[in-house]
């Protein structure tokens, strides 16, 4: 079962660097800005490139994506857990929870 994290619980697994944090969105919404060290895993695309991007199952993943009006990180972190990855969270509050607290982004 998926799990919902907090901004707080978010910023710790990040700083920790033991997670993979995956975005949700369409890759312009990326490239304008993600949160540190986040992936791009569009909703459309999560069977293609979960694989790629988190090899490993039993990796941390953590799925966002613009906030709680926003049904896709959701969506994509149950269909990240049926395909067997088993430490999968969401953080709902996402893209707009993060930099409402003036917490860094990045972007390409």
């Amino acid at each position: 079962m998926v799990q919902n994290l907090t901004r707080d619980e978010v910023k710790q697994k990040i700083d920790a660097g033991a997670v993979t944090v995956l975005e949700a969105l369409p890759e312009s919404y990326y490239k304008e800005a993600h949160l540190p060290g986040a992936r791009n895993l569009p909703l459309d695309e999560v069977d293609a490139l979960a694989p790629e991007l988190v090899p490993d199952k039993q990796t941390e993943v953590i799925v966002y994506c613009t906030g709680v009006t926003c049904p896709n990180s959701g969506i994509a972190a149950n269909r990240l857990a049926e395909l067997g990855y088993e430490r999968v969270y969401t953080y709902e509050a996402g893209k707009e929870d993060w930099t409402g607290a003036g917490l860094p982004t990045e972007s390409d």
